[in-house]
């Protein structure tokens, strides 16, 4: 089990949304960089990164301050956000990104996932977030006509190392992890299946380890990080106790 610390960026800036609106943005920190150490230092094992500017225009837009971030701290670095074509998977993979997370691209493109999925084994996951059980696509801005499941399935003994899975109705409203969806997708599927949206306290990681919720591989955490309400040294011995 996995907690990610999430840094999401918007005009260089570290910042969380509210059900991935980007009206409703909360900068809580000037410097990716300085965050991802600060996140290295609590002893998080590995940094889960969204170019927010590049979700929307299609492309990196926030390349120097993921950069910086790589430069920062030695801990892998899952990056998603912005990227739709090899040459940005290539690209991003060459600068030390440990794993790429397509979103977009995996409704709209899914040969582009497999095939940099088989070039590049374990280090393409795909990023699915959800919106009343249908995939949004385009930095969340639209909501396509199929479920979360359809997509993963198209993906299965395609190598894809992880799905991550948000639900976009409590991300970052610090309503608890909807782990009834995630681990109906997780039994589903044999793709190890990350759970993202709404993270708010210990009690999601308590989740975590319970027994039903055994084939997840991991969560992502936000808001409940930069605003207290979970305690990192807490959260980190719980999961490694359960080890």
């Amino acid at each position: 089990m996995i907690l990610f610390p999430a840094v999401d960026l918007k005009n260089g800036q570290c910042v969380r949304l509210e059900q991935g609106d980007m009206a409703r943005a909360t900068v809580f920190n000037l410097d990716p960089a300085a965050q991802a150490k600060s996140f290295a230092a609590q002893g998080f094992e590995y940094l889960h990164v969204v170019d927010l500017d590049g979700a929307f225009a299609g492309k990196p837009m926030n390349a120097h301050a993921v950069e910086a971030m790589l430069k920062a701290v030695t801990m892998p670095v899952q990056l998603g956000g912005g990227i739709r074509d090899l040459k940005t998977i290539e690209a991003w993979l060459d600068k030390g990104i440990t794993r790429v997370i397509i979103g977009t691209a995996a409704v709209r493109d899914p040969e582009l996932v497999k095939g940099a999925a088989k070039q590049f084994p374990g280090r393409v996951a795909v990023g699915l977030d959800a919106r009343d059980g249908k995939v949004a696509v385009e930095g969340w801005a639209e909501t396509s006509h199929v479920t979360v499941l359809e997509i993963a399935q198209r993906f299965e003994d395609a190598g894809v190392a992880a799905i991550i899975f948000t639900d976009i109705a409590r991300d970052g409203l610090l309503k608890g992890l909807n782990l009834e969806a995630t681990v109906a997708l997780a039994d589903r599927i044999s793709i190890p299946v990350i759970a993202s949206g709404g993270f708010a306290s210990i009690d999601d990681v308590k989740a975590l380890l319970e027994p039903r919720a055994k084939k997840l591989a991991g969560a992502i955490v936000g808001r409940a990080l930069y605003d207290g309400r979970l305690d990192p040294a807490a959260a980190l011995k719980l999961i490694r106790s359960a080890a």
